[in-house]
């Protein structure tokens, strides 16, 4: 196990995530105003005055050892290793590790069965045969001990790198610690598919796939992606790193297909992917024709609600 002495530990904690970000990390730094930052990953991470504050999530601190144990979820010992790497103790500079730390994705332990999930998923109107699909593939599993939906995303390997969680009785929302967005939940079966449809959430990808199956279309023919939630931004070009990240690994994409919801910050993010990929791609803005998302529309059209928000469980 690593050891580090008193005096190294305070030495990190004398770099600032800023600087950090600077030296480190470059690419996630997006400027504001003066000297307002916040990260391409989570624009509604706020550095300023020496502080930072991720505003989604309330919570903040000061140093790069605070944002990687807090925000990427690093052990202690890893966040250390990322600020000070392995070189001379006496060096007060910031200094990169030669490898950047990949984030330890804690998942949840898995049930034993998925009943609560499954009951859970019916009752948005998600097709069994979509949900089966899911479990089957490792995709979405129920967790122990609280029952909740667990939407996992993984990298071109295989390797599990995201889990969003969705209680299935209160209205828990939140991902799993060391969770990394850019490898969100998707449905990418055909490898070589032109097309990707662009989804908020889990649930709606799932959605999207029980209507085109209801409709007797193949919906395993075109490759879905979750976004796992977008956020107000008054940034231009905007382009979402879950996104940009399965863009990279799936070049054959020619055209995206965008189902954000009907609200301002679902409208705000697909003029920011617009803005962005419009030149590399044919994109076309499909938002719900019905209700304020897409699980909302597939809810009206197998009758679960009528009218606007009223459920008939």
């Amino acid at each position: 196990m690593a050891y580090f002495t008193a005096e190294e530990i305070a030495r990190a904690r004398e770099v600032d995530l800023l600087s950090y970000l600077q030296s480190c990390e470059p690419h996630q730094l997006v400027r504001l105003s003066g000297g307002t930052y916040c990260t391409r990953e989570h624009d509604s991470l706020k550095i300023s005055n020496g502080k930072w504050h991720w505003f989604s999530r309330g919570v903040g601190g000061k140093t790069a050892l605070d944002y990687l144990i807090k925000v990427q979820g690093y052990t202690f010992i890893q966040a250390m290793e990322a600020v000070q790497g392995q070189r001379a103790r006496n060096d007060p500079a910031p200094v990169c590790a030669q490898q950047k730390q990949e984030r330890k994705l804690l998942l949840p332990p898995a049930n034993e069965t998925s009943l609560c999930v499954q009951r859970y998923l019916k009752g948005r109107g998600i097709h069994s045969v979509v949900i089966r699909h899911c479990l089957e593939n490792g995709s979405l599993y129920e967790s122990k001990p609280y029952h909740s939906a667990v939407f996992v995303g993984r990298d071109r390997s295989g390797v599990p790198r995201y889990a969003a969680i969705r209680g299935t009785s209160g209205a828990y929302k939140g991902e799993a610690t060391g969770s990394d967005k850019r490898f969100s939940f998707s449905l990418a079966e055909c490898p070589d598919s032109t097309r990707v449809h662009v989804f908020e959430s889990a649930i709606d990808a799932m959605s999207h796939a029980t209507l085109e199956l209801l409709k007797g279309r193949p919906w395993q023919e075109d490759a879905l992606l979750s976004l796992a939630g977008v956020f107000v931004t008054k940034r231009e070009k905007v382009v979402p790193v879950a996104l940009e990240q399965f863009l990279k690994d799936h070049p054959n994409i020619r055209s995206l297909h965008l189902h954000l919801d009907n609200d301002q910050v679902g409208r705000g993010a697909v003029k920011g992917i617009m803005e962005g990929l419009q030149d590399q791609y044919e994109i076309y803005d499909e938002p719900p024709a019905r209700g304020k998302d897409v699980n909302e529309m597939l809810m009206l059209r197998v009758g679960l609600i009528k009218g606007k928000g009223t459920l008939q469980r």
